[in-house]
């Protein structure tokens, strides 16, 4: 989608620091974030929200859990705990129209989240 964010960044036409890739997915940090460790999860592919996603297209779920594993891994975050993350919509609180999973950790979380 030639005006998404996220795809302007997968196409290298907007700059963002790279956390980790992989041939379907990309990692990076988020630009405003919530804890002192918060990346954003993107399927290379635009997929609007998670709602688009098909029976047929379910792997990418996998490529995104996937991806944030090998993040929390190299973030250090894997043994003390992190909350993954998908906002649906406007009322889930979805900002950019592009799925991603947000991968935030490096303190405790609390509840609700805030």
């Amino acid at each position: 989608m030639s005006d998404c964010l996220f795809c302007k960044i997968v196409a290298g036409e907007i700059p963002a620091k790279v956390v980790a890739e992989s041939e379907s997915s990309l990692a990076i940090y988020d630009i405003a974030p919530q804890a002192p460790v918060h990346v954003l999860v993107i399927p290379k592919k635009h997929y609007t929200s998670v709602n688009q996603v098909s029976a047929e297209d379910s792997h990418v779920f996998d490529n995104l859990l996937a991806l944030a594993q090998e993040v929390v891994a190299d973030e250090g975050i894997k043994e003390s705990g992190y909350r993954l993350v998908v906002n649906v919509g406007a009322d889930g609180q979805q900002t950019v129209a592009h799925l991603h999973l947000h991968v935030l950790g490096g303190r405790k979380m609390t509840w609700p989240p805030g």
